[in-house]
């Protein structure tokens, strides 16, 4: 399992988050997504702790927590959607029927 936390500053490094997580357990593992062009942070991240109980802990206790200036927002991590090779937009249909003409 993983907790998802957003709202972050774009100031926030790895070792900042992995330190207030670590209050409430053990910190396995902090991911910093970055934006593919610009190399900048997205503004959320992704951790995760030695045990469940040690993430809902820290979900209950930062969960709307002020941070660095901003609200956290603090849940579990959904699982990933597969967007396939379209992007997400689920590829094309003619509603209307067929375009040919006969």
């Amino acid at each position: 399992m993983s907790i998802y936390v957003g709202n972050l500053s774009f100031e926030a490094t790895q070792e900042d988050i992995t330190q207030i997580f670590a209050e409430y357990g053990t910190v396995k593992r902090v991911q910093l997504p970055t934006d593919r062009e610009t190399g900048r942070l997205r503004g959320f991240a992704f951790v995760e702790m030695g045990a469940e109980a040690e993430e809902t802990a820290a979900i209950e206790a930062l969960d709307g927590a002020e941070w660095m200036g901003r609200d956290l927002k603090v849940n579990k991590a959904k699982p990933r959607e597969d967007r396939g090779s379209f992007g997400g937009g689920g590829g094309w249909s003619n509603k209307g029927g067929s375009s040919r003409r006969y």
